[in-house]
């Protein structure tokens, strides 16, 4: 029985013992600590000499470098050209890919453009080839903006302002090449509804939801500069009045010659297109260069504001550097605007066997559609910023991309087409005028006090869901047949 309990006594003492000398941090002759010897935990069962098996720290920063680091790789830096350049390419593409979560749908580029290669179904043409564009107008806005950062405010916006919708235009300009003009039109229109009413009224919902409280439990709005909502709504106000008169002087015209009515029309259409791209032009200048105070951001109220944390936040948030230099992402712009076209050739040639379905009208493929796939990343950008309480960068999202639109890109486009010799006119159908100028007067009337708040987000939602389905309930050339009723 002694020599038992002087075994166990050793036995205790010594695992004592190895548990305090594991307790300081060993290291080895390189300086790195030792496994278990970290958290002192070392035990009978760990190596004598406190050293374990383990992975190099080096190795795993490596990877997660090559991979995942949104700013940088291994290698740029090289003096090695053989290293260098692939590694920068590299970096671009895995800068650029890493850009967004949208980014996922990349997968869908390669089987459009095989769909539309090996001339598949027409839904599935269209399918694949709508699902395609949405990650690369997102690819274009990110390399945009890695322009417009590094060209300073001015030229910046006129960058933002020319390749802000450059999806919408690709798509437009390949259907107006193919003579599809009532997509256009139906594109245009839906892309200044989908901005004003689907995305403003998501940014005032979400915003309003999110920023309902102030500290002290009192119900808040949001705010925004009252200057720009003012100047951004009588732009759209003009714009609409571009729409109806083309349609008025159509119906003041309805005993006259078809061809002189057309003529009538396209001569009327080209003269307000000119005008309008010159007050875009004003535009720019009064906001970019004379008139900037008044579209420098409100101070947010609320929870932020209460705090002391409006204006000054914004003021002390760090400006986000470009992660991309001025000619890669100017090859990233050139190489995604290429793979759009591409997309959208097939894409519209598909819309007519589509349409022959009887499922579907151009004019919701139109108005509903198409702008979802040029304006998906704007929407979520839009949102996002909204709920962060930053309502003039969300209103420049919504509103600031209809009056692109309305006064730049679809006047390019009548300009365009009577150069390539396609009748491409403002007169649109009447129920698409009607529609748009319902929708200006809501949103003025909404935006006119500079305030948001969740109802009035409602509000503009619902009005868009009823256009929706209004375009959604009508068959297919419905209103084909009755304008050609109308003109004889």
């Amino acid at each position: 029985m002694g020599n038992s309990l002087t075994r166990f006594i050793v036995n205790v003492n010594f695992r004592e013992e190895f548990r305090r000398i594991g307790g300081h941090k060993a290291q080895d002759s390189d300086g790195f600590t030792n496994g278990n010897a970290i958290n002192g935990d070392m035990d009978e069962e760990s190596p004598l000499l406190g050293h374990t098996v383990s992975r190099d720290p080096g190795e795993y920063s490596f990877w997660r470098h090559l991979l995942l680091d949104r700013k940088s790789s291994p290698g740029t830096d090289s003096s090695n050209p053989l290293v260098k350049f692939p590694a920068r390419i590299w970096n671009v593409t895995k800068v650029t890919l890493l850009s967004s979560w949208i980014n996922i749908l990349l997968l869908f580029v390669p089987l459009g453009l095989f769909a539309g290669k090996a001339e598949w179904g027409a839904v599935w043409v269209f399918s694949l080839n709508f699902f395609a564009i949405i990650p690369l107008a997102a690819v274009l806005s990110f390399a945009t903006e890695e322009i417009a950062h590094r060209l300073g405010e001015t030229l910046g916006g006129l960058v933002n302002a020319t390749f802000g919708n450059a999806v919408e235009l690709i798509v437009s300009v390949v259907a107006l090449r193919a003579g599809e003009i009532e997509v256009v039109q139906a594109s245009m229109l839906g892309s200044i509804l989908s901005n004003l009413l689907l995305v403003l009224g998501m940014c005032f919902l979400l915003g309003g939801i999110y920023n309902m409280h102030a500290p002290d439990g009192s119900a808040t709005e949001q705010i925004f500069a009252q200057g720009t909502a003012q100047t951004t709504c009588s732009l759209m106000a003009l714009s609409s009045a571009s729409m109806i008169i083309p349609a008025a002087l159509y119906g003041v015209l309805d005993k006259a010659d078809a061809h002189d009515k057309a003529d009538s029309i396209l001569v009327l259409s080209r003269g307000t297109s000119i005008i309008l791209l010159c007050l875009y032009c004003l535009y720019l200048f009064f906001a970019l260069h004379t008139h900037k105070k008044l579209f420098e951001p409100e101070q947010q109220n609320g929870a932020a504001a209460a705090n002391g944390e409006g204006a000054t936040a914004v003021a002390e948030e760090e400006e986000e550097e470009p992660l991309l230099g001025p000619w890669s992402a100017a090859l990233v712009l050139v190489a995604v605007t290429v793979l759009i076209s591409f997309h959208a050739d097939y894409m519209v040639d598909s819309i007519d066997a589509l349409v022959a379905t009887g499922k579907i009208s151009k004019n919701f493929i139109g108005l509903i559609l198409i702008p979802i796939v040029g304006n998906a990343a704007e929407h979520v950008t839009a949102c996002v910023v909204a709920v962060k309480n930053k309502m003039d960068l969300a209103m420049g999202v919504a509103i600031g991309s209809s009056i692109q639109i309305a006064l730049l890109v679809t006047p390019s486009l009548v300009m365009l087409g009577w150069a390539i010799g396609q009748p491409m006119t403002l007169h649109f159908e009447t129920f698409e005028t009607i529609a748009f100028a319902v929708a200006v007067i809501i949103v003025t009337y909404t935006v006119q006090d500079g305030k948001s708040n969740y109802l009035e987000g409602a509000m503009l939602l619902g009005l868009y869901v009823i256009i929706a389905l209004a375009f959604w309930a009508s068959p297919t050339k419905a209103l084909d047949r009755v304008l050609a009723m109308v003109q004889n």
